[in-house]
């Protein structure tokens, strides 16, 4: 299992979830991914994604403009 990091700071919606996708695409089962988003949609939007493709949500966090949400892949 490895932790990954994606920057999406910067972009709008759709593209942290697409960038999201991707990325996720590439990783194994119980790897882990944090997305570095600013778009304040990506809050609900990478989360519902999840939920869609069976991926699970481990964490979610806001710092000042910096949105941070850390997904482990799942099967």
């Amino acid at each position: 299992m490895s932790h990954f990091v994606l920057d999406a700071r910067n972009l709008m919606c759709p593209m942290p979830v697409i960038r999201t996708q991707n990325r996720i695409a590439e990783l194994s089962p119980g790897d882990t991914l944090e997305v570095q988003a600013t778009d304040p949609g990506a809050l609900h939007d990478i989360p519902a994604w999840c939920r869609v493709h069976g991926h699970e949500v481990v964490e979610t966090r806001h710092e000042a403009r910096d949105i941070f949400i850390k997904v482990r892949v799942c099967a």
